[in-house]
């Protein structure tokens, strides 16, 4: 988590691009997971917006992670993402499987209700996406609550290109209205590249894309009951409210079979074995060669959670150097889920600064471990 810088700051949108390398991320089936609770997220989200600092919130379900293996623009979104929270009891299943430490759900919805009942901290939210006239009225109902949380402007955009919903109007009319928490629901692929294309012009410091939110808000489909969803049987009550989802969640089901008998189950076998032979009192080395154009960075050893921190502090200087990253691996005996979350932050820092990462050797022992964790696209050279 990034401390409190505190102040009331206009959002910086230069292109100066802030990755925080202490975040504690775990790797699922290629997409990285911060470790949070729900309180935990509620009070990163509000640390963003009590010290205006940019939080791009992303909440990862089941579809997110199904899609994300095939789209890899879709799977970018929440690399390059300032928090990514599991979304759906599917995950934390996996993670528990996994030996992995995602203390719980935190669902996006559930996470907006945390912060629109909370009295500490005003916030003014803008609803942009959902069907037309429904945003309009999630804002209507919000501010007759008379709370903290208040709504200071609602568009629906229609169905259009993202260009099309990317006009400097409307990213005008957005900032103009001074939002702390923008909240897009244009579709999860649509909603993501959406944010993507925009962020650097949004002058707001806490954007995400929460779908169902704004007609749960506007009382168009009713939300689950919150135990109903850490049950895992969510998907049951969206169906009643929302018949045509029965077909996404069976394709999604089926892809969640399939993956968890070729890949989760395999390599929950594989991480067991792996911890089993770690060397507890073995510590591994980081160096790293600043060049002109080109930061060489060679790890060794054995890397596991226990012992990131000396991974964590080069990173982040580093990143004071923004320039192509090359990663020798061809000495690393091992490495777990939360080693590859942090070189997955290092692949989203590297393509928002529109820099190469390479991977330029590699031991055959990492590169079964990143096929394992669905996270090999790493070591093809990213632009």
């Amino acid at each position: 988590m990034q401390p409190e810088s505190g102040g009331t700051a206009a959002i910086n949108t230069s292109p100066q691009v802030v990755t925080n390398f202490q975040r504690k991320v775990v790797c699922i089936l290629g997409l990285p997971f911060d470790a949070v609770s729900m309180a935990q997220a509620q009070a990163e989200v509000s640390d963003a917006i009590r010290s205006q600092r940019r939080c791009f919130l992303s909440t990862p379900n089941l579809n997110f992670l199904m899609a994300s293996q095939s789209d890899t623009d879709f799977r970018d979104s929440v690399i390059r993402s300032d928090l990514s929270v599991a979304d759906g009891m599917p995950i934390i299943w996996m993670a528990r499987l996994l030996g992995l430490p995602l203390p719980e759900r935190v669902a996006g919805s559930t996470l907006f209700d945390r912060l629109r009942c909370q009295a500490a901290l005003p916030i003014k939210v803008f609803f942009f996406g959902a069907p037309d006239g429904v945003a309009a009225k999630a804002g209507v109902v919000l501010n007759q609550e008379q709370g903290r949380m208040t709504c200071v402007g609602a568009r629906s955009p229609g169905f259009g290109t993202i260009a099309e919903m990317s006009t400097p109007a409307l990213i005008d009319e957005i900032n103009a209205a001074q939002p702390d928490f923008l909240v897009v629901a244009l579709g999860a692929k649509r909603g993501q590249a959406w944010i993507e294309h925009n962020l650097a012009r949004l002058e707001v410091p806490v954007v995400s894309h929460l779908g169902a939110v704004v007609n749960f808000v506007a009382g168009s489909i009713e939300q689950a009951p919150e135990k109903l969803g850490r049950s895992g049987l969510e998907w049951l009550w969206r169906i009643k409210e929302e018949p045509e989802l029965w077909r996404r969640y069976r394709d999604d089901g089926v892809a969640f079979i399939r993956i968890l008998i070729t890949h989760v189950i395999p390599c929950a076998w594989f991480s067991m074995r792996a911890r089993s032979r770690q060397l507890a009192n073995v510590m591994p080395v980081v160096s790293v060669a600043h060049g002109s154009d080109c930061n060489r960075i060679t790890l060794e050893g054995d890397w596991h959670a226990g012992n990131l921190q000396p991974l964590r502090d080069v990173l982040t200087a580093t990143a004071a150097y923004p320039r192509d990253v090359e990663l020798d691996l061809s000495r690393v005996t091992g490495l777990d889920a939360a080693t590859i979350g942090l070189l997955l932050l290092l692949f989203g820092y590297q393509s928002l600064i529109k820099r190469r990462l390479q991977v330029i050797s590699v031991s055959e022992t990492v590169k079964y471990t990143l096929k394992m964790h669905r996270a090999d696209y790493l070591l093809v050279a990213a632009a």
